[in-house]
C-alpha cells in the first residue's frame, strides 16, 4: 500500500483494501473475513483455518484481530452434556460501515486541526522573518 496520502489517492484501491488502511489488518485478516462473509452459517477457528489453509494458532489470532476491530462477531455455543465451543461470524456491513465512517470524520477533523496548527505557526514566523529584516 502507498505510504503517502498522494500516492493513496493516485493508486488502484478496492472495497476490501480498507480493512488494511483502517485497522491495519493484515491479509490473512482480509481472508479470513472473506471466508466468514461467504459462509452460509457462522465458523469455528477450526473450521475458518481450514478454510485459509493455515496453523489454528495462526487463524486464531488473524480473528482475534477482527473481534478487535468489531468486524466479526463471537458466540459461545454450549453443548448439552456440558462444555462449549465458539463460532464467529460478519458483523452488519451497516455497522461496520458506520464505524468506518465516523473513523474517517475524526481523521478529517483531525487532519484540519493540523493544517490549521500549521498555517498559524508558519505564518507567524513567515511575518517574523519580514519583519526581522525590513
Amino acid at each position: 500500500m502507498p505510504d503517502s496520502l498522494s500516492e493513496q489517492l493516485q493508486s488502484d484501491m478496492e472495497c476490501e483494501g480498507l480493512l488494511e488502511c483502517f485497522h491495519g489488518l493484515k491479509p490473512l485478516d482480509r481472508e479470513c473475513f472473506s471466508v466468514l462473509v461467504e459462509s452460509e452459517e457462522a465458523m469455528t477457528i477450526d473450521a475458518i483455518a481450514d478454510a485459509v489453509d493455515r496453523e489454528r494458532s495462526t487463524a486464531y489470532r488473524a480473528v482475534q484481530r477482527l473481534l478487535q476491530t468489531g468486524f466479526i462477531t463471537k458466540e459461545q455455543i454450549n453443548y448439552d452434556q456440558g462444555g462449549y465451543y465458539h463460532v464467529y461470524s460478519p458483523t452488519d456491513p451497516e455497522k461496520i460501515t458506520d464505524e468506518m465512517q465516523r473513523m474517517l470524520n475524526d481523521w478529517y477533523a483531525k487532519m484540519g486541526q493540523l493544517i490549521q496548527e500549521f498555517e498559524e505557526k508558519y505564518e507567524r514566523s513567515e511575518s517574523g522573518s519580514a519583519t526581522a529584516s525590513s
